[in-house]
């Protein structure tokens, strides 16, 4: 009886790994999917699921071109190694939620997707919440969950935190009892050998702070879009009207100048860590920047990247959190969505930000709607 038992055991953690394989391949679900019609998998241990994941990205990343001498052990936390850890810095509406997902296209990333959500719609520059906020983004880039009490119950609400991380969020799916636990989640991040992560809430100066730390070793990627195109985007938005960090040009566009400010000195010191980039160049050429940023990144260009590119750049679709946008028009549709008085009132809050970046101002009404775009090249020094 026992040697049965031991069999349908072994059975249903084949199936079960088999099924993950299969999830690890699709989108993840825009909602959360929990419903009466899982299968009982209660007895399945937290150990087993972990075990299962590392299994799965050995199978994933069989064929991954790791550098010379160096093999999966050693980015993976678990066998004593060191990711590859990357950091996208932007602000609302700038593009971050597509180039994050083009990240999260490597097989064998873990995404902390949005990590200071549950802080609202504040910019952090500084006190009050400087200090706990960098300390939740290192504790998450060392896969400590221990102390993340106020994101988890923030996340079992807004399951949208875990939702992007679409490797952990099948898992959630399939094994529920164990997707808001500190513990399990602490072990599963350490047998991935990427991390990336995303945040449009902390400005540049402060980011500083993850590049000193020699044990992270992070990359970061800042983010920049023309003001108008931002602030445009985020009227779609009913969490932005009214609160002042979203929708008020002048602070907007105070965080640019201060995040270029930043950027020359990050640039200065940290070299071959830290990078930005603007949304229009990225999408005027989706496939070369990419590869660009990838080199940066020390991440393989992977199959599975193109693939989304495929089919995330040619046409729109979906609503407006979509990441799925025809990338040639999709950075000035504020051309033809706001008025120019709009834009006057914008251009005019935003004119040393806008020069700093590259970006020049309209000069009339049939400037407005012309075709080529309003961007000249920028440097940061």
């Amino acid at each position: 009886m026992f040697r049965r038992n031991e069999i349908a055991a072994l059975a249903i953690l084949a199936s079960v790994c088999l099924l993950l394989v299969v999830f690890n391949q699709k989108e993840a679900p825009r909602y959360p999917p929990f419903d009466d019609d899982r299968p009982n998998v209660s007895h399945i241990t937290l150990k087993d699921v972990v075990k299962m994941q590392q299994q799965n990205n050995e199978l994933a990343l069989r064929d991954y071109p790791f550098p010379t001498g160096k093999s999966l052990s050693d980015y993976t936390p678990v066998s004593g190694g060191s990711p590859l850890r990357t950091i996208i810095v932007t602000t609302w509406r700038s593009g971050s939620t597509f180039l994050g997902d083009v990240l999260n296209a490597v097989p064998g990333n873990y995404y902390h997707y949005e990590p200071l959500l549950d802080y609202g719609i504040v910019q952090i520059r500084g006190p009050p919440y400087a200090d706990s906020a960098l300390t939740n983004l290192k504790n998450l880039l060392n896969c400590d969950y221990s102390n993340m009490e106020n994101y988890l119950e923030f996340g079992k609400e807004h399951t949208y935190l875990f939702i992007h991380n679409r490797r952990l969020w099948n898992l959630c799916e399939a094994f529920p009892q164990y997707c808001f636990n500190s513990r399990f989640l602490s072990q599963l991040c350490q047998v991935f050998p990427f991390q990336s992560m995303k945040t449009v809430r902390m400005r540049l100066r402060l980011v500083e702070e993850l590049l000193k730390d020699p044990k992270l070793n992070v990359k970061v990627l800042l983010l920049v879009r023309d003001p108008r195109g931002t602030l445009q985007s985020r009227k779609h938005r009913n969490w932005c009207p009214g609160a002042p960090d979203c929708d008020k040009p002048n602070l907007v566009c105070a965080d640019m100048v201060a995040d270029y400010s930043a950027a020359i000195q990050l640039k200065k010191l940290y070299p071959d860590r830290f990078r930005a980039i603007r949304y229009e160049d990225l999408c005027a050429d989706p496939y070369g920047h990419v590869h660009s940023l990838f080199d940066f990144f020390g991440l393989y260009f992977h199959p599975a990247v193109r693939d989304f590119l495929d089919s995330h750049t040619k046409q729109d679709a979906g609503g407006v959190s979509s990441t799925h946008r025809d990338t040639k028009n999709a950075p000035f549709r504020w051309r033809t969505e706001l008025n120019f008085s709009e834009i006057q009132y914008i251009e005019d809050s935003c004119d040393q930000a806008m020069k700093l970046w590259g970006y020049v101002r309209v000069s009339d009404e049939v400037q407005m709607r012309e075709l080529q775009p309003l961007i000249t090249n920028y440097t940061i020094q």
